[in-house]
């Protein structure tokens, strides 16, 4: 079995997560700068077994496309075509920075350093992956 690769994509910097081998965990692998991203990848996958890969697709709380949006959308196209034995799956990523902000404060972080934006984004693709996780653990399955 395969790990799970979780991007939360962005326009200068993406968080990147993976799962553990019997993918039960996530976990927060790193943030690399979105221009290199395509390079990262293709070693990570050229390395390691990788099942699927799960990209946060970002909506406005309203359920809108957000800003970004399109972006990931033609990064997911590219990707597609480069890893095209990879599927690769799009998971609501709303809230998810939120969500890294108070694990940050319940974690103990300090303000200084609840301010690293690359810290921010690899806690955020974490959550993604865990969301992602629990929702096809819950799923019924056919």
């Amino acid at each position: 079995m395969g790990r799970l690769l979780a991007i939360d994509y962005g326009r200068k910097r993406t968080g990147i997560a993976v799962s553990d081998p019997l993918q039960l965990i996530a976990n927060g692998l790193t943030t690399v700068a979105t221009h290199e991203l395509t390079d990262f990848l293709k070693d990570y996958v050229g390395r390691e077994a990788v099942d699927e890969i799960i990209v946060g697709l970002p909506v406005q709380t309203n359920g809108q496309a957000s800003e970004n949006q399109q972006r990931v959308r033609q990064f997911v196209a590219r990707l597609r075509k480069l890893m095209p034995d990879v599927p690769v799956v799009f998971y609501d990523e709303r809230f998810t920075s939120v969500l890294a902000h108070r694990a940050m404060i319940d974690g103990g972080l300090r303000q200084k350093q609840r301010r690293d934006k690359a810290l921010v984004d690899t806690i955020s693709a974490t959550i993604i992956l865990q969301s992602y996780m629990e929702h096809r653990r819950l799923a019924p399955q056919p």
